[in-house]
């Protein structure tokens, strides 16, 4: 059922899409904004003469198979998943805009139910938001098991993937609250329990702006994605977790001494799961979802760290004993 409503959802968004193209002139991604803009207003924008009136009788044809405040928030995420794909793929996205796939926010969303008490109120930042895709993941998993509504902040230097993740969450009824502003300057929100992040890889070019991280390079631009985490880490509340993607070989690397200095001193190395080889097209690319904690509260080091790899998400048996082994990690290392 679920797919069917997905499906019929997308089907109304990628023809309305479809329509907005010729209409108006723009790429795949514009006009699911503007699609997305006028299921949430309820009618359809015209400027200009433009969309004509063949054109809005047809969107709003369209519009009435769809009642979005009926319309549960994984099914729009799902739909609006797809219709995505389809612009990665007309619109030659830059694969750094990609979105995270399902399968690692929904181990993103386990992780962190896993790691905090079911009564605990939590706040979640994702400082490397980009369409939205892993953060209203978590948050769709993790509030149906809790009390308390979950608040969420996304950060991003991006405005057109945070206009994305804007029409998504409203779409969506998220509690969310989106910045648009480099992850690296100071952070505006309240600080968080939980920081989450699909974090880009590559160099930070602006060195007069890292002089005060940690894990700045010694030498030469330093790495974005040891700069973020440090960032997200520092704004956490005592005790916060941080569930990162980043390269499996993030420990190997030239600045991965001066990156293991600051954890020595801001956080605890909880853990490292390297996802399923599978999922990557190479050992180049493949990545690992790191796990810290922000030293105070009644935070301690695990007596173990947490390592190991994910099997193949088709591996049904071994994925379930994998996970009943971070059960059992969980409970003897982890005081909540």
């Amino acid at each position: 059922m679920a797919q069917t409503e997905t499906e019929a959802f997308f089907h109304v968004l990628d023809q309305s899409v479809t329509i907005l193209m010729k209409q108006l002139s723009v790429s795949y991604v514009d006009a699911l904004i503007e699609t997305g803009d006028n299921l949430l207003s309820q009618a359809v924008h015209v400027e200009n003469g433009q969309p004509d009136q063949a054109a809005v009788a047809s969107l709003q044809k369209l519009y009435q198979q769809v009642n979005v405040q009926q319309t549960d928030a994984e099914t729009i995420r799902r739909a609006l998943q797809l219709a995505l794909l389809k612009a990665i793929h007309n619109d030659r996205v830059d694969p750094n805009h990609q979105m995270t796939p399902d399968s690692i926010g929904l181990l993103t969303a386990y992780l962190v139910a896993k790691l905090v008490g079911p009564d605990q109120p939590l706040s979640i930042l994702d400082v490397a938001v980009g369409t939205g895709n892993l953060l209203t993941t978590v948050i769709n998993q993790l509030q149906p098991t809790r009390k308390q509504a979950l608040k969420g902040y996304g950060v991003d230097n991006d405005d057109n993937q945070l206009a994305i993740a804007a029409m998504s969450m409203d779409l969506q009824r998220s509690a969310v609250e989106l910045f648009h502003q480099d992850a690296i300057d100071p952070l505006l929100m309240p600080k968080t329990t939980i920081a989450i992040g699909d974090l880009p890889v590559g160099y930070y070019p602006l060195d007069e702006r890292v002089t005060q991280f940690q894990t700045r390079a010694t030498n030469g631009h330093s790495y974005v994605h040891h700069l973020m985490m440090e960032q997200a880490m520092h704004h956490l509340q005592p005790g916060g977790w941080g569930v990162f993607l980043v390269p499996t070989t993030i420990f190997k690397s030239q600045e991965a001494q001066g990156l293991l200095k600051w954890m020595s001193s801001a956080a605890y190395l909880q853990g490292l799961l390297n996802l399923p080889a599978n999922l990557f097209l190479d050992a180049k690319s493949q990545k690992s979802i790191v796990v810290l904690q922000k030293r105070g509260a009644k935070a301690r080091q695990a007596g173990k760290v947490l390592l190991g790899e994910f099997p193949s998400f088709e591996d049904t048996q071994a994925f379930e004993a994998f996970t009943a082994q971070i059960d059992a990690w969980v409970s003897q290392n982890i005081s909540r």
